[in-house]
């Protein structure tokens, strides 16, 4: 290569350097919206349950209890706050068989479920708690935040819409008294 022909190409290399380095200083992301990440499965029975505790219904139905259920419901929350969430599903599974259809169990084994990952038992057993049972207070609500919580967790936006519908639904107010 002659001398001459590297001082013609010399200009144009710094040239086409500059414009590329330019070009890649030029280039701006556009900033990215990242989803929340969803709630994990203790936090979603979580809020199941202050859901229902802050239902403040006028109805706030309390069955009476076998003290075998009672004994096996106690087992299972101890092995819940334990971590063991298999171990306290399987003692509401026992309970369920002393007690079949029961609102109250299938809720909690609905929350036991979710625990587990097994989303699709937890919103079955949730929506058959909430059929069998008084379909207002607190026991509705759970049932109702649940399905509400496995819809969002879902993305399925018409479905939590539809849950939260129901939710309001499961309020009584009580008479106001002067």
């Amino acid at each position: 290569m002659s001398h001459r022909t590297v001082r013609r190409c010399l200009p144009a290399a710094f040239g086409l350097g500059a414009a590329l380095l330019l070009a890649a200083c030029g280039v701006s992301e556009t900033p990215r919206r990242e989803a929340p990440p969803a709630p994990s499965n203790a936090q979603m029975v979580q809020a199941i349950r202050a859901a229902g505790d802050r239902e403040q219904s006028v109805i706030n139905v309390h069955p009476l209890a076998d003290p075998g259920v009672t004994a096996l419901r106690d087992a299972a929350r101890a092995d819940e706050q334990a971590g063991r969430y298999a171990d306290a599903a399987h003692r509401l599974d026992q309970a369920l068989k002393l007690t079949p259809g029961a609102p109250d169990l299938l809720q909690d084994r609905a929350e036991a479920a979710l625990y587990l990952g097994d989303y699709a038992i937890a919103e079955r057993l949730a929506r058959q708690s909430w059929s069998l049972g008084p379909k207002l207070g607190p026991l509705c609500v759970r049932n109702w935040q649940t399905v509400l919580e496995l819809r969002q967790r879902a993305g399925d936006g018409a479905g939590a819409s539809a849950a939260r519908q129901q939710l309001a639904a499961c309020h009584k107010a009580g008479v106001q008294r002067f």
